[in-house]
């Protein structure tokens, strides 16, 4: 049907403008039809030409013509809507605009709602909202009405109509002395009913009603129950679903009775109803309920989230308003949101049938059917109404109520008992054998977060479940696992949610805590994660987050020291009631603000143990949560973040010994397993908090002096005038220590310990880093974290014997963690200790266990055996005992077999296994610490205060004084002992640590490879450690080490790759390294006297090493080959200085900075060395300008002392007259053979420039080796430069070098063709055994290599000469060439065979360092160098090896120098002439 737009008669456009302009004057000239003008203004309105609000304008302007019937303009109003509501081809807007019509006109009262419901169609009602009943069902309920009025058969016998019969009925179900409980009586009473209904021909289903509201009346009444079977049990649900029914119409304002819900429930219970079946007769339907439930969630959630919320556009009084909500809201306003929210919605829970059914179940304690009844309506979180949670409580508390009983009477017994424990009252509720049935766990997951409403019931739980727990787990089985899932489960769903709901109340925190702390940290870290992700669909939840985040806020930004007390407490009672959320924002405020650390830890005193623990969880958290960078960008330092939460996290766990850290520790191990360290610096600092064990790099002289010293010295030495509490500390230590060796498993102490030291050696291969600068940090960090772990270790378990039963055994550490070894010896340096005699001495390695040697006795006695057969450790029954053989087999398998060639498995040991302690006593630093106990003691008996409190503390005092006394005088003699006895044993030992070495040539390289140089630069006092057992092999006399020879390796040949190879940290302890061994060499020749006593007559001055009791090196000698080391090393620093490379730029400066104080000596190195830092200050990277800053500071304090060159050499060196211009070339290289300490001859010693002995004759081949050492040497032109008078030392120690160096047959070969000191004839008849080829090939080529060594010879006669001559760059440059065209030629020169490739523990040499540093792969260097550090000799040769030297050699260095002093000699020619 369409109804057309009208065609407007009496409303025409004037009509419309007076109207909208609102013209209470205008009026209709004529009356006018009502009927018409009605329908022609509704038109108006629903095609917009009239708003709805003019209408009353609009009828107040006219003049009906049945001005009489005016009072029915609202039923023809009605009725042309509801003919324009007929039209289906309307217009969308225009019958959007009708209906919001027909809505205006009910809400102005124009027209009723009454009439427009009995006018318009069910359709129309539904869009216009003016029935809440859907057309659909409208619909359906017109149909039953009309067929019950026209249709239905009308029924007889009726209440109305017979009422004798219903009154005896009514009389006998309900009269007070019934009873039908017995079997007759109830077939009696069921007789009479069946009489009753036949006599008077009642209604068997009004019979049926009547019963049922009887029962309903009497619910307690049990008869009922005999009486129902003989209804048909199909018209139960019926007949109490028209009851039902009968309350959902409209005109009944009543809501159904509680008693009916009662009847139902009780009938549903006993099974006379299905629920399903009565269920279908309830309002509203699921889904509408949902509907709206979902809307009125929503608007309440919209009231939450604008809680703290800033309005940025308020002013004035608006925002003082802001400031004002924010300062007023606190838990208790959110509650009563709460409230108010649910007095609002109370009516509609009224009106809802199948809560009510729910209430009527949880009344009659049907917990089945309320189980159902609560999943299905979970949407509408029924327990938020008070009548269900109250009964819901009710519930709970009488399921409970016999397990409680038993815990209280427990409880009473031990309040009884004076000296009854917890474990007692444990044990008592553990034989009572509590059980909770399953339906208590589903009554607590339904009452949620709601149980807050019952503080007093949320305690009774927690005990109860506390003591079904304990129970349980006495049993163990599968009943104790299935009881620790229930109480998780109650734990997590509804105990945790409903703690933060409760105002601050800290007795229900403690009494949830001792229900939570009997599950494992795992199981409470996951509660307390999954705490708030299923609550946010609450808003009261939600609410209380809310403000306990804004209160928390807004209580740090007032936190100080000063309201500490008053402030601290507020933030634990918002702790005690929401702790994740509050701790959370306390955390993420500490992470921002480093300042606030010490109020909040300060505050942390008020928190009881659920807090500390939430905390905990707090920091794994933040540690885990993605999208935050750990390091800044610079990709060096750690994040500010970090560092502030690892700072606090150390503070806190200092303070309050109720912190548990298992948690943490295995959050680090399991990081460690991923391969990331970053988060080692909160281990770092609960060390360095809880037990004062910190790690520095930049020690004081005196600091570091200490740590050679006892217990008691480097615990002084490491307060840094720190005043600590003694025993706090202790107890603060022991807590950390059981922390990580709990006594229940996991232990994690040696895991991690294993784990850190696993990742130190592959952080460097697996550094996800763009430069070196940024591994080498990491590195460092790493390292440092290793050793302080360590130390902590050795400090914190005591005995010495526990330790040992921890660590593995040291086969393990190297071949199943795959250590390093040094990594390995520190681990186990302290188990090696406890080796004892099984001769029943009680006296440890490494101390002398052997009587007094007799010194009348001249007879040579056999070295002692003590060492590999009497020495065992044994660590009692569970251990194997291992013997020191066992240990020395265990050391061969650490190194590669050609290593021990030239070491000893005794040495090694030794080396690894002391300690600066057991070589160095600090004498300077017992008696200055002494010496200041006594200025104390002093100190205070001059105090004038007399007062008793004074003189108590001065005597307290006075006694820790004096006893600190005499620990530093006991401590200082028994260290004096020690080291007596450690050097008397090393004496013993000496003579067979080098003996039985095959190749003596390579023991200095193969002791600075695999001894010294993995260890100096290990930690600073490992780097005075080196250096002092370097003094202790030479002070010993040790056979076959020579001190010359291995400071000479260690400045001439090894000293600038290990700069370039190491990191930051390493560079300075190997510049600690260095300052140490220069300084020892310094003190030797500051003096002949000191030189003749420490080192004349020492085998480590002997010129030949292969012969510890050949010639010794002269003083003279020394100090010209303390010459070349001066200027080898003012060269390789320069080098460095002016490389492009960043890490050797900057480690050259941290090795300069640490040997400032020794090194440069001379003037001129110490001008080279000042102009190359100079340049360095202007360059743009600022750490280097830093670095090169505190150098030029270094340099320029000591410019004062450098002496001359003339000062230098003391007079032993001739500096214009060094050598005579001719020499024999055969004599310079015929003597290195013999081993030579400094690779020089006799004469060279002696001041003169001929080395040659006329019972010596140079092997050919030695010369070409000679030849191809000088081709290779990346020192080429150095030897030609201003050290070039100071003898042939370096040709003879490569050629030394480099035919120990080589590996294979011909390396045999060669050393078999070395001249030996026996004469001419022996070296002849080795000669004789060279195949005539290889003779051949000799003797030809001998002429040209003797005749170019002559001319280069004579070139390098005199330094003088070389810088007089205009044409000595161009000559040297020119050798260099012919020295390279000859290697590219190969004919001159002895094919180099190389070895067998190393296996993969030993990685690059020197030179290959180079190469690599040429490719600029300085991460692959690292990590060689991190596998073994050095190999023995540079290995470069060919055409490759030379073009690399030869672009590596630069002149410009001395050429600006040369210059100026060319020009000065040319002066000084012209004068002459």
């Amino acid at each position: 049907m369409s109804v057309q737009s009208p065609e407007f008669k009496y409303i025409t456009e004037g009509c419309l403008q007076e109207w909208k302009a609102s013209n209470a004057a205008f009026k209709l000239p004529d009356p006018v039809p009502m009927n018409r003008f009605l329908y022609e203004l509704c038109w108006a309105m629903v095609r917009g030409d009239l708003p709805f609000q003019k209408c009353s304008v609009a009828l107040g302007s006219v003049v009906f013509v049945e001005e009489q019937q005016r009072v029915e303009m609202a039923s023809i109003i009605a009725d042309i809507i509801a003919h324009m509501g007929q039209d289906l081809t309307m217009p969308g807007d225009c019958r959007a605009r009708l209906i919001k019509m027909a809505k205006w006109l009910v809400e102005s009262s124009l027209v009723p709602s009454r009439l427009l419901q009995e006018s318009c169609e069910e359709e129309f009602l539904w869009e216009s909202e003016l029935n809440k009943v859907k057309a659909q069902d409208l619909k359906a309920k017109e149909v039953r009405v009309n067929t019950r009025l026209l249709y239905q058969q009308t029924k007889f016998n009726l209440l109305r109509e017979e009422s004798e019969g219903y009154a005896k009925l009514v009389t006998l179900l309900c009269q007070g002395g019934l009873d039908l409980t017995t079997e007759n009586t109830s077939t009696v009473t069921i007789s009479i009913i069946k009489s009753l209904i036949g006599h008077f021909d009642l209604d068997p289903n009004r019979v049926f009603d009547v019963v049922l509201e009887c029962f309903e009346l009497y619910p307690e009444n049990a008869a009922f129950y005999n009486l129902i079977p003989i209804f048909p049990k199909s018209h139960a649900a019926q007949i109490l679903g028209f009851k039902f029914q009968y309350y959902q119409r409209m005109d009944v304002n009543t809501r159904a009775p509680s008693s009916l819900y009662q009847l139902t429930a009780l009938l549903v219970k006993a099974n006379f109803i299905d629920l399903d079946n009565i269920y279908a007769h309830l309002l509203p339907k699921d889904d509408d309920a949902f509907e709206h439930y979902d809307a009125f969630t929503a608007r309440r959630f919209d009231e939450v989230n604008k809680i703290g919320r800033i309005n940025l556009a308020a002013t004035g009084k608006d925002l003082m308003d802001d400031e004002k909500q924010d300062v007023t809201i606190d838990l208790f306003s959110a509650l009563d949101m709460e409230n108010d929210a649910i007095t609002e919605q109370a009516p509609e829970v009224e009106n809802n049938q199948k809560l009510g059914l729910l209430i009527g179940f949880i009344f009659v304690d049907d917990w089945y059917h309320a189980q159902i009844l609560f999943d299905r309506l979970s949407h509408l979180d029924p327990v938020q109404h008070i009548q269900i949670c109250e009964g819901l409580f009710r519930v709970i508390e009488k399921t409970m109520s016999a397990a409680y009983a038993i815990v209280y009477q427990t409880h009473l017994q031990s309040r009884a008992g004076s000296n009854v424990v917890e474990s007692t009252a444990g044990s008592s509720i553990q034989n009572s054998s509590i059980d909770l049935p399953r339906e208590f766990f589903q009554m607590l997951a339904a009452a949620g977060p709601y149980l807050h409403r019952d503080a007093v019931l949320l305690q009774k739980v927690c005990r109860v479940l506390r003591a079904y727990y304990l129970c349980a787990e006495e049993l163990a089985g599968l009943r104790a696992k299935e009881a620790k899932l229930r109480v998780e489960e109650a734990l997590g769903k509804c105990v945790l949610p409903s703690l933060q709901l409760i105002p601050a109340n800290p007795a229900v925190g403690q009494v949830i805590w001792e229900l939570l702390s009997l599950l494992p940290y795992e199981d409470r870290y996951r509660l307390y994660g999954e705490w708030e992700k299923d609550d946010e669909r609450i808003p009261m939840v939600l609410a209380a987050r809310q403000i306990a985040k804004l209160d928390t806020r807004r209580i740090l930004k007032r936190l100080a020291k000063e309201n500490l007390k008053q402030l601290g407490r507020m933030v634990a009672k918002l702790a005690h009631s929401n702790p994740m959320t509050v701790l959370r924002t306390i955390v993420h405020q500490i992470e921002a603000y480093r300042d606030m650390i010490t109020p909040v830890v300060d505050a942390f005193k008020y928190l009881r143990q659920l807090e500390y623990d939430v905390l905990e969880y707090v920091v794994i958290e933040r540690l885990t949560q993605g999208g935050r960078e750990k390091l800044k960008d610079d990709g060096l330092n750690l994040s500010d973040w970090l560092q502030s939460l690892a700072s606090f996290w150390g503070h806190l766990c200092k303070r309050y010994p109720s912190m548990e850290l298992r948690g943490l520790f295995q959050y680090l191990v399991n990081q460690l397993k991923k391969g990331s360290g970053i988060e080692l610096v909160l281990l770092q600092e609960l060390i360095q908090q809880m037990a004062n064990v910190q790690y520095t790099e930049n020690m004081t002289e005196e600091q570091l002096d200490a740590m050679a010293g006892g217990e008691t010295l480097r615990y002084q030495a490491t307060l840094f005038g720190m005043t600590i509490n003694n025993k706090a500390l202790t107890k603060s230590t022991n807590r950390l220590r059981d922390s990580l060796l709990p006594k229940e498993e996991p232990k994690l102490a040696i895991p991690l310990l294993l784990l850190i030291a696993q990742h130190r050696s592959m952080v460097i291969i697996n550094a996800d880093a763009l430069y070196i600068k940024m591994v080498s940090e990491q590195f460092d960090r790493c390292h440092g974290m290793l050793l302080q772990y360590v130390e902590f270790l050795l400090s914190a378990i005591t005995p010495s014997m526990i330790y040992a039963q921890l660590i593995p055994p040291l086969d393990d550490l190297v071949h199943k963690y795959h250590l390093d070894p040094e990594v390995a010896f520190l681990v186990y340096r302290p188990v090696m200790r406890l080796f004892k005699s099984i001769s029943g001495a009680e006296i440890c390695w490494p101390l002398d266990i052997t009587e007094e040697p007799n010194v009348s006795s001249t007879n040579e006695e056999a070295e002692p055996s003590y060492i590999s057969c009497d020495v065992v450790l044994d660590l009692g029954s569970p251990w194997r005992p291992v013997n020191w053989s066992d240990l020395l087999d265990t050391v061969r398998s650490m190194l590669p077999q050609k290593a021990w060639n030239s070491l000893s498995p005794d040495l090694y040991v030794t080396f690894w296994g002391l300690t600066l302690y057991d070589l160095y006593v600090p004498r300077h630093r017992y008696e200055s610490e002494i010496t200041k106990q006594h200025a104390a003691i002093k100190a205070l008996e001059e105090l004038s205060d007399t007062s008793n409190m004074a003189i108590t503390k001065r005597k307290k005092d006075k006694e820790r004084i004096q006893e600190l006394l005499d620990r530093l005088s006991c401590e200082f003699q028994k260290h004096e002992q020690h080291v007596a006895s450690v050097r008397q044993r090393l004496s013993h030992e000496k003579d067979k640590w080098l003996s039985s070495c095959l190749d003596t040539l390579k023991i200095n390289m193969e002791f600075l490879q695999r001894c010294i140089f993995p260890r100096c630069i290990f930690s600073m006092p490992d780097a005075v450690y080196c250096a002092m057992f370097v003094h202790t092999l030479h002070s010993l006399g040790t056979p076959f080490f020579n001190t010359v020879n291995h400071i000479d390796v260690l400045i001439c040949k090894t000293l600038q790759p290990m700069i370039c190879c190491c990191t930051e940290f390493e560079a300075g302890r190997l510049g600690r390294f260095l300052y140490e061994t220069l300084k020892m060499a310094y003190h030797w020749k500051s003096d002949e006297s000191i030189y003749e006593h420490e080192c004349g007559n020492m085998p480590g001055f002997a010129v030949y090493y292969r012969f510890p009791n050949s010639q010794r090196v002269t003083y003279s000698q020394f100090i010209r080959v303390h010459w070349k080391w001066s200027g080898r090393i003012t060269r390789l620093l320069v080098q460095c200085l002016e490389s492009t490379e960043y890490m050797e730029i900057r480690n050259a400066l941290i090795v300069l900075t640490k040997i400032s104080s020794v090194f440069p000596v001379t003037r001129k190195s110490g001008i080279n060395l000042e102009k190359r830092v100079a340049k360095i200050k202007g360059d743009e990277r600022e750490d280097l300008k830093v670095l090169a800053t505190g150098v030029a500071a270094a340099l320029a304090a000591r410019k004062g002392s450098w002496v001359s060159e003339e000062e230098f050499g003391m007079g032993h060196i001739d500096l214009k007259h060094a050598a005579a211009s001719t020499k024999s070339p055969a004599g310079n290289l015929g003597n290195a053979p013999n081993g030579s300490a400094l690779g020089i001859s006799q004469n060279e010693m002696s001041g003169t420039r001929n080395a040659t002995t006329g019972n010596q004759v140079a092997d050919p081949l030695d010369i070409i080796k000679d030849r191809m050492t000088r081709a290779k040497s990346t020192d080429g032109r150095s030897d030609r430069s201003e050290d070039g008078v100071l003898l042939k030392a370096d040709s003879a120690q490569q050629k030394s070098r480099s035919s120990s160096s080589m590996n294979g047959p011909d390396s045999q070969t060669h050393a078999s063709l070395l001249p030996k000191p026996s004469g001419i004839m022996k070296n002849l008849d080795e000669l004789l055994k060279v195949s005539p080829e290889e003779t051949s090939t000799k003797v030809a080529s001998k002429g040209t290599v003797e005749s170019e060594v002559e001319e280069r010879d004579r070139e390098k006669g005199n330094v003088l000469k070389d810088d007089t001559d205009p044409t000595a760059a161009p000559k040297r440059r020119k050798l260099k060439r012919d020295h390279t065209s000859s290697s590219e030629a190969g004919g001159k020169y002895l094919p180099f065979v190389p070895g067998p490739p190393p296996p993969p523990r030993l990685a690059l040499g020197i030179s290959q360092s180079f190469d690599a540093r040429e490719r600029g792969d300085r991460k692959g260097i690292m990590v060689q160098h991190r596998a073994v550090y050095m190999d023995e000799v540079p290995r470069v040769h060919g055409k490759e090896a030379a073009s690399k030297i030869n672009r590596r050699e630069t002149d410009q260095i001395y050429e600006r120098e040369w210059e100026e002093e060319k020009r000065r000699t040319e002066a000084k020619r012209k004068h002459r002439k």
